[in-house]
C-alpha cells in the first residue's frame, strides 16, 4: 500500500530552500502584482488574494499498489475525486480514503459513491453522520466514542495518556 496525502497541510516544507514548482509550498508564492492591498481610510478593508493550489503531483511509483489518502477532514469531494483520478492514472489497483472528520457538505457522498476511482471512504464518528451512509455505500464510519471518552477521563484524572497508545488491539 502507498500513503498518500492531497495536500501539504500550510505547514512549509521548504526547509529553507528556495520556492520551487514541485507543490511543497503552501500557499505557492505569489508575484508582486497579485499582492495587491488598497486602502481607502477609513472603513475599507484591504483586498485579499484568493489562495491559489499548486497542481496535484505522484511522488514515486503508484503503479500496482494500493492508493491511501489521508486528510484532517473531507468537506467538498471535489480535490479528493482529483486526487484519486491522478491515482488512478498513475497506475493505482485502489483507493481509498481515510479522514477523521467526515463533514461532507452537499452532494459530496454521491459524488464520492459515483467515483470509478474511489473504492472506500473511511471516516470518524467525531461529526454528525446522518444519513450519509447511505447516500454513500463506499462510506464506513469508525467509532472513536469509548477512546475520547477514555481520553477524557485520563486527563480530567491526571493519567497518562500513552496507555491509550501502547495497548490497542486489533479487534478495538
Amino acid at each position: 500500500a502507498v500513503v498518500s496525502t492531497q495536500s501539504t497541510g500550510g505547514e512549509d516544507k521548504n526547509d529553507g530552500e528556495e520556492y520551487s514548482d514541485d507543490g511543497r509550498s503552501s500557499p505557492p508564492p505569489c508575484s508582486f502584482s497579485q499582492q495587491i492591498f488598497s486602502f481607502d481610510y477609513p472603513g475599507t478593508v484591504p483586498q485579499t488574494v484568493p489562495k491559489v493550489k499548486p497542481p496535484i503531483k505522484v511522488v514515486g511509483d503508484v503503479s500496482g499498489k494500493i492508493a491511501i489518502i489521508v486528510d484532517d477532514m473531507i468537506d467538498e469531494a471535489r480535490t479528493f475525486l482529483d486526487a484519486a483520478r491522478l491515482l488512478k492514472s498513475e497506475g493505482a489497483t485502489k483507493v481509498h480514503v481515510m479522514v477523521t472528520h467526515g463533514i461532507m457538505s452537499g452532494t459530496s457522498p454521491e459524488e464520492l459513491a459515483e467515483s470509478p476511482n474511489i473504492d472506500e471512504v473511511v471516516v470518524c464518528n467525531t461529526t454528525p453522520i446522518g444519513d450519509k451512509t447511505e447516500r454513500c455505500p463506499k462510506l464506513k464510519v469508525i467509532d472513536v466514542s469509548i477512546m475520547i471518552a477514555e481520553a477524557i477521563r485520563r486527563i480530567h484524572n491526571g493519567e497518562s495518556m500513552a496507555h491509550l497508545y501502547q495497548n490497542i488491539r486489533g479487534d478495538d
